[in-house]
């Protein structure tokens, strides 16, 4: 009878503490515009005055439909500590954005850069951060 009080709470405890894997937000940069073909043919390495394209995947809705994103540069080269904010954007998404939102940039500095989403929902926490570099 232990026995089986014993499996039955080991079985109850696993069940409990197991975590479900949700979607997560994510960021995809390319150097292509991004498309059903090659959406998986993603970079984090770019060359100086080219178009990064990239694409902000949104599993959950935003109820308030305004994205913040901001490009962060590592601002020495030993690509840690200091930082400045190098660009930011407030987006409206669409009706058939509601998912998603794809755009591109173009940096000219190399660098370390980080780029972060945030929902007007919530605007302290990211939604979702990327890395990505701008090297000769």
């Amino acid at each position: 009878m232990k026995k089986i009080i014993l499996i039955l709470t080991a079985l109850f405890i696993m069940l409990a503490t197991t975590a479900c894997n949700t979607d997560k937000p994510s960021i995809l940069f390319n150097k292509n515009p991004i498309t059903k073909e090659n959406v998986m043919d993603y970079s984090t390495v770019f060359k100086p005055n080219v178009r990064i394209y990239y694409l902000v995947l949104i599993p959950k809705k935003i109820h308030s439909r305004y994205m913040y994103i901001q490009i962060i540069k590592k601002d020495n080269s030993y690509e840690r500590f200091g930082y400045k904010l190098y660009w930011a954007n407030t987006v409206r998404l669409k009706d058939e954005q509601m998912y998603y939102y794809d755009d591109y940039i173009v940096i000219n500095e190399p660098g370390a850069y980080i780029m972060k989403v945030y929902s007007k929902d919530n605007p302290q926490q990211p939604l979702t951060m990327a890395q990505f570099f701008v090297r000769e």
